[in-house]
């Protein structure tokens, strides 16, 4: 009896220990989310925010802007400006909300497949590993929110088969499908569920039926976002661009890269994460624990399942950016946390068995926070996207250009940026002249190349906007592209005739110059080629200041919107 009470005490103890790590860990990663809750929108977030900012106003998905990627992350966007503001605060606050409740999901699953310690442990790691710098973790992509409704459909598919309760079921699928309208990466997850669940009714003899309606539940769930989705769509007119993008040029995008290529983008995004390796070390021993487990409990098919299909929700057209692995994340951290308490079930002494999950959990995490000490506790903002996307990028100055519009437009009139960076319409608040958000379609080898060339100087000369940004390394990577420079002539020569140079801006790698109307002069003589970007005003646009907000710029960088 002593001996089983010291036994049960020493549970509690290693419990407790885990318990107080794990809330260390959660605080420290809720202190950075929070520190950098003002880092600037990079493309995919600007892209996001500019329409969900369009869906605040009323337009449906595909009206003022095309993308390959579903509206699912716009409207999540747009969910989050709403209840906070239309502010890079509000978007990143969003994410930190998604990111606490992704890491209970990772606990609750976790928990019922290896119990309370390894769920522990394995919240901790998912904590950790979806805030690292190499996974772009503070940065509000897509693929935050396909774990956050993947999760959500695995727990309930795992408690439907439990009480082969179809509802449950039926909104499982509906999770599922609404990680689909989030990215089309989910696909594979959806795919794996289906296969699953497929599995555990071929083995339950005598309830074939059960599977059999339940196989048809799940699948109605599963189509019922996408249905009212296209259902939205065609009644806003918007359909026929709709598939355009997301299926056809989706699918052409894929399949750009070459094997050369795929195999340095993998290499090239793998060796960065080297702060998580520790926790990837455990979540090896995990997958060797799992599959000489013979245990009961132990679902292999399942753990396997995920791991896999969660690598191939990775592989999609073979980039291998940073942000492509958080899908993989969940299972990874589950597998570390098996793996921690399968080494400390393994030593001989109970007590070295009960420390040894949580020194490589401390360790772990130790490791990863002293190799992102800088981006975690000293670098601004500001530096930190700097650090990430390197010095020279345009995420910094893209406030302060669209500060300047902003305050030289009115609400009505439409503004066109060249050259990928659309977090300028959204910090501006103004409408695109042209459904192009990115340069990137017009340089791909891509059927529909050339015809989305001529649509875009189509809408510029037809809308003839106020003012006209442009990202001038990026015009030159199209005129360096396969087609011919006609879209840049086509650009020099109509900005010449109709518009003037009203700013420049010369970004360094220490800092950035930025140069309006009068003092334009001392920089460039107008020149497309001039300066990292430059701004021009329509001709027929008169030296207004509308909302008596003007500052006076002279070279100096304005605070941030």
């Amino acid at each position: 009896m002593k001996t089983s009470f010291e036994n049960i005490k020493n549970e509690r103890v290693f419990d407790y220990l885990l318990l107080i790590l794990l809330a260390l860990i959660l605080v420290f990663v809720v202190y950075v989310r929070i520190r950098l809750l003002t880092v600037p929108l990079e493309r995919d977030e600007g892209e996001y925010a500019y329409m969900g900012q369009l869906l605040l106003k009323g337009y449906a998905p595909f009206i003022h802007a095309y993308t390959m990627k579903l509206p699912g992350v716009s409207a999540i966007y747009a969910l989050f400006m709403l209840l906070f503001g239309q502010t890079i605060t509000a978007i990143h606050m969003g994410l930190l909300i998604v990111n606490i409740i992704c890491t209970l999901f990772v606990f609750l699953l976790a928990q019922r497949l290896y119990g309370r310690q390894a769920a522990l442990i394995a919240c901790a790691s998912y904590a950790l590993l979806s805030l690292s710098e190499s996974v772009l973790g503070i940065f509000a992509h897509a693929t935050h929110f396909i774990v956050l409704f993947a999760l959500a459909g695995f727990l309930l598919l795992l408690r439907a088969l439990e009480l082969r309760n179809l509802p449950i079921l039926l909104w499982s699928g509906v999770c599922f499908g609404l990680s689909f309208i989030m990215k089309q990466h989910a696909a594979t997850l959806i795919v794996f569920a289906f296969l699953y669940f497929s599995w555990r009714g071929f083995r339950q003899v005598g309830e074939k039926r059960y599977f059999a309606q339940g196989l048809m539940v799940f699948l109605l769930g599963v189509t019922i976002p996408y249905l009212l989705l296209v259902l939205y769509l065609v009644w806003a007119g918007t359909f026929g661009r709709f598939w355009l993008w997301t299926v056809h040029y989706a699918r052409a995008y894929t399949s750009i890269s070459t094997p050369i290529e795929r195999i340095q983008n993998f290499i090239g995004h793998i060796f960065p994460m080297y702060p998580l390796y520790p926790i990837l070390l455990l979540a090896g021993v995990g997958i060797v624990a799992c599959w000489r487990s013979r245990e009961p409990g132990n679902d292999r098919p399942f753990v396997f399942g995920m791991l896999f299909f969660s690598f191939l929700a990775v592989c999609p057209g073979f980039f291998f950016r940073p942000h492509y692995f958080v899908p993989l994340l969940p299972a990874l951290a589950i597998l570390a946390g098996t793996g921690a308490i399968s080494i400390g079930h393994r030593c001989k002494s109970q007590k070295l068995g009960r420390a040894l999950p949580v020194s490589l959990l401390v360790v772990s995490a130790a490791f990863a926070i002293y190799c992102e000490s800088e981006y975690a506790f000293s670098l601004t903002p500001p530096e930190v996207s700097n650090k990430i996307y390197g010095p020279a990028n345009n995420f910094n100055v893209a406030t302060q250009i669209a500060s300047y519009v902003r305050n030289h437009t009115r609400l009505d009139e439409r503004i066109a940026v060249l050259g990928s960076e659309p977090e300028i319409y959204f910090y501006a608040d103004r409408i695109s002249a042209t459904n192009y958000l990115y340069m990137y379609s017009l340089m791909e080898d891509q059927p529909y190349a050339q015809g989305m060339e001529a649509e875009l100087i189509r809408d510029i000369e037809s809308v003839a906007p106020a003012y006209i940004v442009v990202d001038n390394s990026a015009m030159l990577l199209i005129q360096k592209s396969i087609w011919s420079k006609s879209l840049f002539d086509w650009l020099d020569q109509y900005l010449r005739e109709s518009y003037e140079c009203v700013g420049a801006v010369d970004i360094h790698e220490s800092d950035a110059a930025f140069y309006w109307d009068k003092n334009v002069a001392k920089y460039t003589t107008g020149d497309l080629t001039s300066g990292s970007i430059t701004v021009f005003k329509h001709m027929r646009i008169k030296n207004q200041n509308l909302e008596g907000e003007r500052k006076r710029y002279n070279g100096n960088i304005l605070p941030g919107i």
